[in-house]
């Protein structure tokens, strides 16, 4: 069996976004816990009348000023909205930002909250807001040059257009998902965090990203997702209907469902998978490929679509080569460090791969840079 390495994480585990400094809220931050939560809340709630006496008495002190309150009031969606800032932004780092300014707005603009919608409600109305300001504001990086001097890739099947992605940690996950699905959601949460539905969000236009995360992913109501983004109901249906003949036409259509994560199915593939990896068996890698592979390495914007293209690009990068391969996951699916071998030295990091699967095939295979290494708490180096 593969069995994944203890991630060793603070807060959300990642180091590079700052906390916001402002003193009334410092410890709003990524250090603030559940348990420091659980401590600012001491009283038990045994029933809905009393868990809505204390979510008026929160909002009272809040409102207030007292910060104990406003903590215990965030919390419970801290996890959830920076998911849902990644699924609009396609970034952990910039969603880890965007949620720092959706916090810090929403205590500076607590006085204005008027009790029409839930707390959650109107968080994510603040949270959607500021997502669309850092996309308009956003000019796009460029695609990165190939800077891997190993190999040289084989002239790819096509070029990407969402070159920076980033893959999101599955300890981030934990608590994103406590809140029952709506009736009118459409995609499965495993489903609406996987790396081919991040991508086909970010060919979207942001207004018609924040509609159907909105709609279809949360299943927020027409007219709560109208007033969210100060619009009109017709004006939301008619973004949502753009946006899922979009999203038609840009994702793969697939009958075959992923093995259940931690299954023994799913352990066969990866353990095949490693094994062939390992021993750079381009043969035996290829024989578990499905017919439509898919293979991208953003930065980097080189796409390979279709066995053949993709038996080319291993040919190419695994041949000749030794790897070891440290088990993680991200984006609910299967994932490995890489780590190639070095004369005289200890296999050094060469990126993260993401695999997309169905039933007992990869569908997908997705390579990040080695610098996603510290948010999945795997080192730079292994040894052996």
């Amino acid at each position: 069996m593969i069995c994944s390495p203890q991630v060793v994480h603070t807060g959300f585990g990642i180091s590079r976004a700052p906390v916001v400094q402002t003193p009334p809220i410092r410890q709003i931050g990524r250090r603030w816990t559940a348990t420091s939560a659980a401590r600012a809340v001491s009283v038990p709630v045994t029933a809905a009348t009393q868990e809505e006496d204390l979510l008026a008495d929160l909002i009272t002190r809040a409102l207030a000023g007292d910060e104990d309150a406003f903590r215990a009031l965030i919390e419970p969606h801290r996890r959830e909205l920076h998911v849902h800032c990644y699924r609009m932004l396609g970034s952990v780092d910039d969603a880890e930002d965007v949620l720092q300014e959706t916090l810090l707005a929403a205590w500076r603009g607590l006085s204005g909250y008027e009790k029409r919608a839930s707390i959650r409600t109107w968080l994510y109305r603040i949270a959607t807001n500021r997502c669309l300001n850092a996309l308009r504001a956003a000019k796009r990086r460029p695609a990165r040059n190939w800077d891997v001097t190993a190999f040289d890739p084989p002239e790819p099947t096509r070029y990407g257009e969402v070159p920076w992605l980033e893959a999101l940690p599955d300890v981030l996950l934990e608590g994103a998902f406590d809140v029952p699905l709506q009736p009118e959601a459409r995609y499965e949460q495993r489903e609406s965090i996987s790396l081919a539905f991040i991508t086909a969000l970010q060919l979207l236009p942001p207004r018609q990203t924040a509609v159907l995360v909105l709609r279809d992913v949360l299943g927020f109501p027409g007219t709560e997702v109208a007033a969210m983004l100060d619009t009109t109901v017709e004006s939301v249906a008619s973004a949502v209907k753009r946006a899922r003949a979009t999203l038609a036409q840009r994702r793969p259509s697939r009958t075959d469902s992923p093995p259940a994560a931690g299954s023994r199915a799913e352990q066969a593939l990866l353990e095949r998978f490693v094994v062939a990896y390992e021993a750079s068996d381009v043969e035996a890698l290829v024989a578990l490929l499905s017919d439509d592979v898919f293979v991208s390495m953003p930065p980097m914007p080189q796409e390979y679509l279709g066995r053949e293209a993709a038996t080319r690009f291993l040919r190419t990068a695994v041949t000749g080569r030794s790897f070891a391969l440290v088990p993680t996951r991200a984006n609910g699916q299967p994932a490995f460090g890489l780590y190639a071998s070095l004369p005289n030295r200890p296999r050094s990091g060469s990126g993260l791969i993401v695999l997309g699967l169905a039933r007992d095939q990869i569908t997908a295979l997705t390579r990040f840079e080695p610098e996603t290494f510290p948010s999945f708490g795997l080192p730079e180096t292994w040894p052996g």
